[in-house]
């Protein structure tokens, strides 16, 4: 098949898939074309280890300080960019489209007629899981930002919905937890906080270490905080080793911490509903802890705190090209329960409540 393929990158975890998810389309033989959308960031994404690729603007949020600002969300939103892009691409001799929630390729199907794929976590939402409040607009941009005919939807548990595990990258899959006992860390990676405020926080703390990522040029030690430039080798690896790992509440990054078993210390992105919502299920599964705020008590406490037993997540995106590779898109029940028992025994059954 000749596969259009969408790639969401504001968020590293929708790159880190996609690209996963495109290999083993690949290796199958078929011709994929990527499509990014969103933040322009060479250093995470790497375009040209996709193959076929384009670039576009897309939509995205802005956020500054850990809070969505919803009105230069607005401002800068630029839709008739947008639907002209959506216009005028060539969809001609595509027979699918997959979208990791990536809002152009989504509606290109439509328009064209293509049948469409949505790959991610955010299309577990159609379903009953962990989400707080009513909040029905924000649902509603939720379930209308990357339309599809045949939605995939990730999360933790499946909560009784027709859900899948989390796709663990193998690079990860491949990893072997360790402490480094004679220079034990924290890793933190809060891209949506701003560094110096990060660093002052964490200096308070002198008995303990952190390695801090972000969009540095170059390593720089500061006090306790040694500050890494992005790089997905050395971040992961940095993730087996870590004692425990201080974020944001995003999907992906939480999920290849929870497989290798490692402690979670969580803020939300203020506004955000996603990640909202994300540190909901943590609490009610008990993986991870969760703040409103990263200050160096809250730190210090959960420091003694427990890791959580391996999640263990079992290698789905095979199983997923396997059902691309079927056509039967109108019936995903055999890869819903191949999925969940590719991995050992789930944590324990929790209810969704919204």
């Amino acid at each position: 098949m000749k596969i259009l393929y969408g790639i969401q990158t504001t968020g590293n975890g929708h790159i880190v898939r996609s690209k996963s998810m495109i290999r083993e389309l690949t290796n199958r033989g078929h011709e994929v074309h990527a499509l990014f959308s969103g933040c322009n960031n060479k250093t995470l994404l790497d375009p040209a280890s996709f193959g076929s690729f384009e670039q576009k603007n897309g939509l995205t949020f802005v956020v500054e300080n850990g809070r969505i600002r919803y009105l230069k969300t607005a401002c800068q939103l630029d839709f008739f960019s947008f639907y002209r892009d959506i216009s005028s691409f060539k969809a001609n001799g595509y027979d699918l489209v997959i979208t990791d929630y990536e809002p152009l390729t989504a509606r290109i199907a439509r328009k064209n007629r293509i049948p469409s794929i949505g790959i991610g976590h955010l299309y577990a939402f159609r379903h009953k899981v962990p989400l707080p409040g009513k909040n029905f607009p924000a649902k509603w941009i939720m379930n209308n930002y990357a339309p599809v005919q045949y939605a995939l939807g990730l999360h933790w548990h499946h909560f009784d919905q027709p859900i899948l595990p989390p796709t663990i990258p193998a690079d990860v899959l491949g990893l072997q937890r360790r402490t480094e006992n004679n220079a034990p860390f924290f890793l933190v990676y809060l891209p949506f906080e701003k560094l110096d405020v990060t660093v002052r926080t964490l200096n308070r703390l002198h008995h303990h270490r952190f390695r801090l990522y972000a969009g540095a040029d170059a390593p720089e030690q500061r006090g306790n905080v040694a500050i890494r430039p992005l790089s997905r080798r050395n971040f992961i690896e940095d993730l087996a080793a870590c004692s425990g790992a201080i974020c944001n509440s995003g999907f992906s990054f939480i999920s290849e911490a929870l497989h290798l078993g490692v402690k979670i210390l969580t803020k939300p992105v203020g506004g955000q509903i996603e990640q909202q919502a994300n540190a909901m299920a943590l609490q009610k599964l008990k993986l991870g802890s969760v703040t409103t705020a990263i200050t160096a008590d809250c730190i210090d406490q959960w420091s003694t705190s427990c890791s959580p037993p391996p999640l263990n997540c079992g290698d789905v995106l095979p199983l997923v090209a396997q059902w691309i590779d079927s056509g039967n898109y109108d019936d995903n029940r055999e890869l819903i329960e191949a999925c969940w028992a590719s991995r050992p025994p789930p944590v324990p059954e929790v209810l969704a409540h919204r």
